[in-house]
């Protein structure tokens, strides 16, 4: 871990069991499922390496080929229950240089699409339409789990 990165933080706060309720979906010894808490993006998850690791490139094969069966199945079980349009798949580590990658689930009506969601809102989202997609969630997270192996 260091000191300064957030993604060891929560890490280290998962471990001592501080981590905020519902922050975890699915962990095993090596990568962690985090529910990211996006108002606008109900059903956006995190698939974080647990140990610091600045690049794929420095985990073992095995190690990557992991990582990325995780997130295809985030990817899966996105698609299942959630409905979007399209799965945005991105892994930048310029402010946090830990490997992770985001899985988000995006929608034609959602605020931001079909442009980044980085970038400028193109429409405010519909309130009861977060809400259906938030009801969403414990059948996504449990999906997640059962994919898994939980």
């Amino acid at each position: 871990m260091t000191t300064h990165c957030h993604l060891c933080k929560l890490n280290a706060a998962i471990d001592q069991g501080t981590a905020p309720a519902g922050t975890v979906v699915w962990r095993d010894a090596q990568v962690s499922v985090i529910a990211v808490d996006e108002p606008e993006y109900p059903g956006f998850c995190r698939v974080i390496w647990n140990s610091h690791v600045k690049e794929m490139s420095d985990l073992m094969p095995r190690e990557r080929h992991w990582i990325m069966d995780v997130v295809w199945q985030v990817e899966l079980a996105q698609r299942e229950i959630m409905l979007p349009e399209k799965i945005n798949l991105a892994s930048f580590g310029n402010q946090t240089p830990h490997v992770h990658w985001h899985v988000i689930p995006r929608y034609l009506d959602d605020a931001h699409f079909p442009h980044p969601t980085w970038a400028a809102a193109q429409r405010s989202s519909l309130p009861e339409v977060l809400a259906a997609r938030r009801a969403l969630l414990p059948q996504l997270h449990a999906d997640i789990v059962a994919r898994l192996g939980g």
